[in-house]
């Protein structure tokens, strides 16, 4: 008997044990009349449903439970009502899962009772007293835009501004401290602004120097090797505008943002490989020029590297494959040496083309943009062939099909080209520079290195004019 007894006790404890490693969570909404109600959660930038409950036959309108047997992962979740998908949001944290929430159909967040949450309760309470400050905050900017001219009343109202502001942030730092380590915690920390020193100086010398400060402590009250940040409203807002916005947007220094960013990532894995596929498949479809050195970068130095352990191996492969690909030909590189033929068979490479700049040009006679491009492309030859300036055209034909490439080229009377083919593909040119679609246009110093790339034939002239002028202040700065 006493064996039995034990046995069912250490039954009943290691059910116990195994329930508290889940989730429970009780809602109660006042004035909600539906019978489904569904748990959502954040997660990057959008927003996924999580689980869907229905009020049983005989349950109480607006009572829901929202339970399972695995623990939820921390962040910001959210309680959507039908039909309008109005919703409330509400705190996870990985300690504590079971709990109850208590709130009106009607603005939710000033009703709210929570039950069994600590957490919970202090997001409450802190949503209710912004909701209070919020209208004395806008109150104060009315009449303040109303009193502009004014200088005294301004004054005034500025210091009565600046009280509250002050007020507001003196309350976030206590909430702050008296809830170490938890979500509410780590959500308001995160959006403080940040401390900035007094500086020196004036006007576009002050702002430069406000400007590279925020850029070095964008991040100090958000940890990004936080796994709970991943579902929340507000960081993918924040990389995307620290990393489109804060640096300059060049492949270098972007590619050091990312880095930046993705490294206290690596603490959380499912945050850094979020955010690594994130950033390799945003690169990989950039339409702005040179941004694919960004893409050649993330694969060098994170899938080359092993630290992507969760692709499939024939998709690691494809993706080191394209890196391969692209790294030659990226802005800055010298363009692959290719060897054709011109229309009476005689061979030529592109490295023996002497030009001051070189135009390879990509193109097919049964390419509706090609066509559309031949027109832009003839009048831009005509106003810079003396400025330097030559057009290696390839057509992308092969064998039987060539023939057509020389009767377009004379009906559209661009026979002072350097025209090309490579009848046999025994160069490799598609391979080598990537020709997935045309036409294509690669601009080449003299040295063959390349300029710029894959530009529009309508923003040739353009491009070029910069490129020319670039080069003259080169010039002359270097004498």
């Amino acid at each position: 008997m006493t064996r039995f007894f034990s046995s069912v006790i250490g039954l009943l404890f290691f059910a116990h044990l195994s329930w508290a490693q889940g989730y429970e969570i009780k809602i109660q909404i006042s004035g909600y009349e539906e019978d489904e109600l569904y748990l959502a959660y954040y997660y990057g930038d959008k927003q996924y449903i999580k689980d869907t409950v229905t009020i049983a036959a005989e349950g109480e309108k607006g009572h829901f439970v929202f339970a399972g047997d695995e623990p939820l992962a921390g962040g910001v979740y959210l309680a959507v009502m039908k039909p309008n998908n109005d919703f409330f949001q509400f705190v996870v944290d990985e300690k504590n899962q079971q709990f109850e929430l208590k709130t009106d159909k009607v603005n939710p967040n000033d009703h709210m009772k929570v039950i069994g949450s600590k957490d919970n309760a202090a997001f409450f309470q802190y949503l209710q007293y912004l909701e209070k400050k919020r209208p004395m905050a806008e109150e104060l900017k009315t009449q303040l835009e109303a009193a502009k001219d004014d200088e005294k009343k301004s004054a005034k109202l500025q210091q009565q501004l600046d009280d509250l502001n002050k007020e507001v942030s003196d309350y976030q730092k206590k909430v702050v401290k008296d809830n170490p380590g938890t979500m509410t915690s780590a959500i308001i920390r995160a959006n403080l602004p940040i401390d900035m020193p007094e500086f020196k100086g004036e006007g576009d010398d002050l702002k430069v120097q406000q400007w590279r400060y925020t850029q070095h402590h964008y991040f100090d009250n958000l940890d990004l090797g936080d796994p709970r940040m991943l579902r929340t409203p507000f960081l993918f807002q924040r990389l995307e505008h620290y990393v489109n916005k804060m640096v300059v947007q060049h492949p270098d220094t972007i590619a050091l943002a990312i880095d930046e960013v993705l490294e206290p990532m690596q603490k959380s894995e499912e945050t850094f490989r979020y955010y690594l596929i994130h950033y390799l498949n945003s690169f990989a479809r950039s339409k702005l020029v040179g941004m694919d050195a960004v893409y050649v970068h993330l694969v060098d130095h994170y899938y080359a590297k092993g630290l992507a352990s969760w692709t499939d191996p024939d998709q690691l492969k494809k993706i080191i494959d394209n890196a391969n690909t692209l790294r030659p030909l990226l802005i800055g590189k010298i363009a692959p040496d290719i060897r054709l033929q011109k229309r009476d068979g005689t061979p030529i490479s592109l490295h023996e083309v002497d030009s001051e700049y070189t135009v390879l040009y990509f193109w097919r006679y049964d390419c509706g943009h090609c066509k559309k491009s031949t027109p832009f492309m003839k009048d831009f030859y005509e106003k810079y062939k003396d400025k330097g300036v030559k057009i290696i055209a390839v057509c992308t034909k092969y064998q039987d099909e060539i023939p057509g490439c020389w009767e377009y080229i004379d009906e559209n009377g661009i026979q002072d080209w350097l025209h090309t083919v490579d009848p046999t593909g025994r160069s490799r040119y598609a391979q080598i520079y990537d020709i997935q679609s045309t036409p294509q246009i690669y601009i080449l110093d003299r040295n063959k290195e390349i300029l710029t790339k894959r530009i529009a034939a309508e923003q040739i002239e353009e491009v070029m004019d910069k490129i020319i002028e670039m080069k003259q202040r080169e010039k002359e700065a270097g004498n």
